[in-house]
């Protein structure tokens, strides 16, 4: 939440532009010198490249979208901390001249089209119910736009934005893209910590070094996650899902266990990292707009992206500590 400034000497400084002026040079230009904050629901060239750094300096806002929202806003905040910069949900001078001073690469690039984009298969249509998924032969995207939005770590809102009268289904097409990292990008990540309250993954080097932010779903009032120190007992790409009657989740009345084929649509997304409370897990998800905004069934859920990102860096055996509050400072 932004507070009214009352008698600071203090400037806000914003680029608005509007939505006519919404392209890769607006993007890649952006820089932070007007007085008015954007709106969190507006796309906004400032924010996209906002989002693109905050992505490649590993303080992930989740899905970018182009709006100053709750993960954005989550982001900024532990980028400031782990600068020791004074804390702001809100884009300040000094965390944007640090921020910008991560990477002078565009932010948004031009991307072409490859078979491989669109050849599928696709799904017609996404079940809402799990026992309607247990006899699909894949779990995978549902169209050629939500598989190269999720490539580059973008909501297919934004993505379509940037390219209006655009054919994602067509290979050679070249389309505008966030310039995020390469998928197989791997960190030294000796512990993880899920802050409940704060709704939040953080992964710690040997060191004690933060290396890298996620914004995250961390259970629910209904299935809550667990407490204290846990350990990683797996970490599986693409895994299937086996549902389990003893869970007894909501909305599902099947009475025996079935599996879900692998998929990025998959209830476990395209990661599963096991942890050593049978049942429970940090994974990804087929909806990344809902990130931190839901509730999930006791797991730790994450962008399909973080959670590749965060599975590919540990290794069995690393602990999983769950807090209530945050610590107060980054190392063990």
């Amino acid at each position: 939440m932004i507070r009214r400034l009352l008698a600071a000497p203090v400037l806000w400084v914003w680029l608005i532009l509007p939505a006519a002026g919404l392209d890769a040079a607006s993007i890649n230009n952006a820089e932070f010198e007007s007085v008015k904050p954007p709106a969190e629901r507006k796309v906004d060239p400032l924010v996209i490249k906002v989002q693109v750094l905050l992505d490649r300096a590993r303080f992930s806002p989740g899905e970018i979208d182009g709006k100053l929202g709750e993960n954005a806003q989550k982001a900024l905040k532990a980028f400031a901390e782990a600068k020791g910069l004074k804390p702001s949900q809100a884009l300040t001078a000094e965390v944007w001249k640090a921020l910008a001073g991560t990477s002078p690469d565009a932010v948004v690039i031009e991307y072409k089209i490859s078979g491989d984009d669109i050849k599928g298969p696709f799904l017609e249509k996404l079940p809402s119910r799990m026992e309607e998924m247990r006899h699909l032969k894949a779990l995978g995207y549902t169209s050629p736009r939500e598989a190269i939005a999720e490539k580059f770590h973008m909501s297919e809102g934004l993505l379509e934005a940037l390219n209006p009268k655009k054919k994602f289904d067509q290979a050679g097409e070249t389309v505008l893209v966030a310039a995020v990292p390469r998928d197989d990008a791997r960190l030294k990540v000796e512990r993880i910590e899920v802050d409940k309250s704060r709704q939040a993954v953080k992964a710690f080097a040997s060191s004690g070094e933060l290396v890298a932010f996620f914004p995250a779903t961390v259970g629910s009032k209904e299935k809550p996650t667990p407490s204290g120190t846990l350990k990683v007992v797996s970490t599986d790409a693409n895994p299937n899902y086996r549902y389990n009657p003893d869970y007894k989740f909501k909305g599902v009345k099947s009475k025996e266990a079935f599996n879900i084929k692998p998929g990025p649509n998959n209830p476990a997304g395209s990661y599963w990292i096991g942890l050593s409370a049978e049942g429970y897990g940090i994974h990804g998800t087929s909806n990344p707009s809902t990130v931190s905004k839901s509730e999930s069934h006791g797991c730790v859920r994450l962008t399909n992206w973080d959670a590749g990102l965060l599975g590919r860096s540990i290794k069995k055996g690393t602990p999983v500590v769950f807090v209530e509050q945050p610590p107060a400072s980054g190392k063990s």
